[in-house]
Parts: C-alpha cells; sequence; structure tokens
C-alpha cells in the first residue's frame, strides 16, 4: 500500500461523517414538512403522492445510514467515538422511520380526515426536525469553547408539549369516543406521532452527550 494511502487511514474523516449527518438531519427536516401536509389531506391522489415521497425520502435516510456505517467499518480514527457515531446515524434514522409510520398509518387505518390533534403533534414532529437540524450543525463547534446548547431546552420543551397534547387527546379519546375501532385508530396514530417527537429529543441528547465528552 502507498504510504500516502496508508496515512489517509489514519486521518480523522470529519468533513464525510458531518456532511451525511448534515445531509440525513435536512431529510428529516423533509420528511416532517410533508408530514404536516398528509396531516391537512383526505384521501386522494395528493396523499397518496405524499406518502410515497416520505417512503423514497426515508429510503434515502436508510442509504445515508448504510454509508456512515460503511465509512466507520473503513476508517479507523474518527472525528468523534465510533459509538457516538453509530448512535447518533442510528437516532436520525429513528426520526425518518418514526415520521414515516405515523403517515402511513393514515392509510393503513383508513383514516379519511386527520382531526386537530393529528394535525398539532405533525406540527410539533416539525418542530423536533428543524432543532435537530441546528443541533446536528452545532457538531463542527466541537472544538470551540462554549458550544451552544439551546437546541437541548428547546428540544425538552418541545417533547413536553408534545407528551401534554398527547395526554389531552387520549383521555379525551376514552372519555368520549363510543367507536372502539376508530378509538383504537387514533390512539395508535397519536402515539406514533408522539413517539417521533420522542425520537427528536433522543438525537439532541445524543449530540448533547457528544459536545459535553468534548467540552
Amino acid at each position: 500500500m502507498p504510504f500516502g494511502a496508508f496515512f489517509r487511514l489514519f486521518k480523522p474523516k470529519d468533513r464525510i461523517f458531518f456532511y451525511h449527518f448534515e445531509a440525513s438531519a435536512a431529510n428529516v427536516l423533509k420528511m416532517s414538512e410533508d408530514l404536516m401536509l398528509v396531516m391537512a389531506t383526505e384521501p386522494g391522489a395528493h396523499r397518496t403522492a405524499l406518502i410515497q415521497r416520505l417512503e423514497l425520502q426515508e429510503h434515502a435516510n436508510d442509504d445515508l445510514t448504510h454509508t456512515i456505517f460503511t465509512e466507520l467499518a473503513r476508517n479507523f480514527i474518527t472525528p468523534i467515538d465510533r459509538e457516538d457515531i453509530h448512535s447518533l446515524a442510528s437516532s436520525l434514522d429513528d426520526v425518518a422511520d418514526f415520521i414515516l409510520a405515523s403517515a402511513k398509518n393514515l392509510e393503513l387505518f383508513h383514516i379519511d380526515k386527520p382531526d386537530e390533534t393529528c394535525r398539532e403533534l405533525a406540527r410539533l414532529v416539525n418542530a423536533g426536525a428543524k432543532i435537530v437540524q441546528m443541533a446536528v450543525q452545532h457538531l463542527r463547534d466541537l472544538n470551540k469553547g462554549g458550544a451552544h446548547h439551546q437546541f437541548v431546552i428547546d428540544v425538552n420543551s418541545m417533547e413536553n408539549e408534545a407528551d401534554e397534547v398527547f395526554d389531552r387527546a387520549i383521555e379525551n379519546l376514552f372519555a368520549n369516543e363510543k367507536d372502539p375501532i376508530r378509538l383504537i385508530k387514533y390512539r395508535d396514530t397519536y402515539t406514533t406521532l408522539e413517539l417521533a417527537t420522542d425520537k427528536c429529543e433522543d438525537v439532541a441528547n445524543v449530540i448533547e452527550s457528544i459536545m459535553l465528552k468534548y467540552a
């Protein structure tokens, strides 16, 4: 092996990993925007097209995650700990998975018109995805003193709000819904949406852990 190629094995691939993380976060944000659109539509060609686009975006995120894992296997030295790279890639992929699952529930459960709770939880998923994108961008500030951690406060606030919306909706559902099938459909849809907000918080927590480690 030429000496230059050997040396490159030991050179941290900062740009490669950060680029892929930022691409994944941007993809998740776009998915969250499409999720809000899905929750504002009724069955038909437009909703079907949006869900199909979300499926393509989720597959793209799977590809990004696979690429990160491949780079992790190829590079001896990385800009942050290997387990942190794996955790961050996995947590970003989880957000994409739950966004897609939330949208697909409308078709699987034959929900004609998502209610206000669905739309509000989708809005909070989008808010969480915006925070995630900002947090991922701050990974490039690891070597700078006083890295900005406001995203942790913001994502915790978002997730607390999502919990409150979810709890009120579940209480109302069991108090007022007389159709057991409809109750199950909406309970599961609310749950998946709320889990998507949890996954956004997980991403921020991974990034906070990384930043504290390198502070």
